[in-house]
């Protein structure tokens, strides 16, 4: 079986930057050993498996050891797939997913919006764990899908080397890393990391942004923020809190184009 393959960086207007994802358009569902088996192969942060239904597309998510239930940067590679390969003539595509359906539209100026649902954290006690994966206690924790550890200063956010065997004893996904931003034009900065995903540190993360979004929407009194991750490959997400779902925006750059067989 020959399957297309595209690779594009998310969160990015530039090649090499940004995190890259797989996007893989199916006929039909293969068994999920073998999406995995994919994934593995691809070792990217994640790759997204597509197959058409009705007017849009259903979307899986798999980094290279599961599944997982949102990705941000590989929907967004998959509505670039979507609206320059597969369906040149739309401008905006619904895929549905196991976190319900999530709308992208093509906008002005090369973005790509995402409307993701909002998942506000809880303040929670800071666990040891927390503690020793950022090497200190964080001024404020909170609890969503994943941890949040709130920093002082967005120095303390780029200069932080995590304990990754700290954070893999976390429950959820992985830890949120985050401060207020001093970068000109940006509200605050962010680090993702997830071992106990298969991903020691995640370039770009659409997703964490549905935690980050309503905490620094209500800390700063705006619903209409900049941020950046502050990975070493970095990204920018232009971001907007709404009562119900956070609009997470961003460009994208293809790498590659080609075809894998199983």
């Amino acid at each position: 079986m020959r399957i297309p393959l595209w690779q594009v960086d998310a969160f990015t207007d530039r090649v090499f930057a940004g995190n890259p994802a797989a996007v893989c358009p199916l006929e039909a569902w293969l068994p999920d050993a073998t999406l995995l088996a994919i994934a593995s192969e691809n070792n990217l942060a994640e790759t997204a498996f597509l197959v058409r239904e009705g007017d849009g597309w259903a979307i899986r998510w798999f980094t290279p050891a599961l599944e997982v239930d949102l990705c941000g940067h590989a929907t967004l590679a998959s509505a670039h797939v979507v609206f320059r390969h597969l369906e040149p003539g739309r401008s905006t595509v619904t895929f549905r997913s196991q976190s319900g359906p999530l709308a992208v539209a093509r906008r002005d100026g090369g973005l790509l919006a995402m409307t993701f649902p909002r998942r506000p954290g809880r303040s929670a006690p800071v666990p040891d764990a927390v503690a020793r994966a950022v090497g200190r206690a964080p001024e404020e924790a909170l609890l969503s899908r994943d941890w949040m550890a709130v920093l002082r200063t967005e120095d303390e956010v780029r200069s932080l080397r995590p304990d990754l065997d700290a954070v893999a004893t976390l429950p959820g996904h992985g830890i949120i890393v985050t401060a207020p931003a001093t970068t000109p034009g940006i509200d605050f900065v962010s680090r993702y990391f997830a071992p106990q995903a298969g991903i020691p540190e995640d370039p770009v993360t659409g997703s964490a942004h549905c935690t980050l979004v309503p905490y620094w929407a209500a800390r700063l009194g705006k619903a209409r923020l900049e941020a950046l991750q502050v990975s070493r490959r970095g990204g920018r997400l232009s971001l907007e809190d709404r009562a119900d779902a956070v609009e997470i925006a961003g460009r994208t750059a293809e790498y590659l184009s080609g075809t894998i067989e199983v």
